[in-house]
């Protein structure tokens, strides 16, 4: 997996001057478009279309400073449809316009170019399993949330409590499979990934009854699953197991993940300061059948 997603990141490289499509890229790592970005964002740390705009205003600045073309020619052979576009976007990664640093030989801004390696740590020691589900439904309350990488997330917290005792017995007695009990679940996350874009959270059951009139629900389809098991500090090791499966384990493993729902169980000390969790991802096989 991780040569082949090299040779899409060379392939970035030759296209930073023309069209890139993310199709060409997925198929260049033989995966989907859906895991592609997923795991770009999680092994670099920053979105796909990020990552390729630092990549075009880097390799621009340099032919800026050189002088040789115009910055006209620059701004459409980056990609850019007029000059105005072109300084905006290059002010916002240079910190000056393209013509300020022309005339004042500006210190300029460098995204390197990325290319990936595993690094064998043995520091996580990680227990899964795949388990096969048909279609059921996640069915409980849903709220709009901003996405936190590490810590506390208020806006969750403040859900969940607003959530009355009654509600929560009758969601409770919904649950009728695995994962058994209340779950927390994350859908629509932006393909970025980043900090602070918005998910929708449902806290719910898994469940194959009917959905009451005054509750949410997400229809997960049939499909395989990998389920993740951890424990340690809370929030921190639910947290870093998220990471860690897409920096780690995807790239190992003969899997990608599929678009649905991602489901967290998880239980914590009465201190709050611990828990034990468990994290289904939808994945699929990947079609080549390896995970080199």
């Amino acid at each position: 997996m991780l040569e082949r997603l090299n040779q899409a990141m060379e392939h970035i490289e030759q296209h930073l001057d023309g069209t890139l499509e993310v199709t060409e890229l997925a198929r260049i790592a033989v995966t989907s478009e859906y895991h592609f970005r997923r795991l770009f964002s999680a092994l670099a740390g920053m979105p796909l279309s990020e990552y390729v705009r630092r990549r075009r205003l880097t390799v621009a600045g340099a032919e800026v400073l050189d002088g040789r073309r115009t910055l006209l020619e620059i701004a459409v052979r980056y990609g850019y449809g007029s000059g105005e576009a072109f300084a905006r976007a290059f002010r916002a990664v240079h910190g000056v316009g393209p013509g300020e640093a022309r005339r004042g030989g500006a210190t300029l801004h460098s995204q390197p170019r990325m290319s990936f390696r595993l690094i064998i740590e043995g520091s996580t020691n990680m227990r899964y399993r795949i388990a096969e589900k048909q279609e059921f439904r996640v069915v409980g309350r849903k709220a709009r949330v901003p996405l936190v990488h590490e810590g506390m997330n208020p806006a969750i917290a403040d859900f969940v409590r607003s959530i009355d005792q009654d509600t929560l017995r009758r969601i409770e007695a919904l649950s009728d499979q695995e994962p058994r009990g209340f779950v927390n679940v994350s859908v629509n996350l932006d393909e970025s990934r980043a900090e602070g874009t918005e998910l929708d959270y449902y806290q719910g059951v898994v469940t194959g009854a009917d959905v009451p009139e005054d509750m949410d629900s997400v229809t997960a389809p049939a499909g395989t699953w990998a389920v993740f098991e951890t424990s340690g500090r809370f929030p921190e090791t639910i947290q870093y197991l998220w990471r860690d499966v897409f920096t780690q384990w995807f790239p190992s493993n003969p899997y990608r993940s599929r678009p649905g729902p991602e489901i967290l169980q998880a239980r914590v000390s009465a201190d709050g300061t611990e828990a034990e969790a468990e994290l289904w991802i939808p994945v699929e096989r990947d079609p080549s059948g390896t995970s080199s």
